[in-house]
């Protein structure tokens, strides 16, 4: 039994996905629209779940259950920080705000600002 080495997490649209289309097979589903967090061990896609729907597509010929629910983890996370009411009780303000915060560019032009 392989085990993962070399994982990758990340955020994939189901247009994107071949790695989807062929978990989809693998798992007798198909593949439901939207975004998909997907795990890859050495580049090839073992598990993934839906962001809306938190519906499962995984490999039944690899060990995928832990790799499961660290993407339900992770995806409960993505929707409670991507959630409507999380956006209006921050506000636009405050999120382009902490936004400028993070750009290099801001930082040295604030600097230059406040020292000349």
């Amino acid at each position: 039994m392989k085990t993962p080495e070399n994982l990758t997490i990340r955020r994939t649209g189901a247009a994107e996905g071949k790695s989807l289309i062929r978990l989809a097979g693998l798992d007798s589903k198909h593949v439901p629209p939207g975004d998909f967090l997907i795990a890859e061990v050495d580049g090839e896609g073992w598990a993934a779940v839906a962001l809306e729907s938190d519906e499962v597509l995984a490999d039944p010929f690899q060990p995928t259950a832990h790799l499961v629910e660290m993407l339900q983890l992770r995806a409960a996370r993505v929707r409670e920080v991507e959630s409507p009411e999380l956006v209006r009780k921050r506000g636009l303000a405050g999120m382009a705000a902490g936004a400028a915060r993070l750009l290099p560019g801001r930082r040295r032009r604030a600097a230059a600002e406040s020292s000349a």
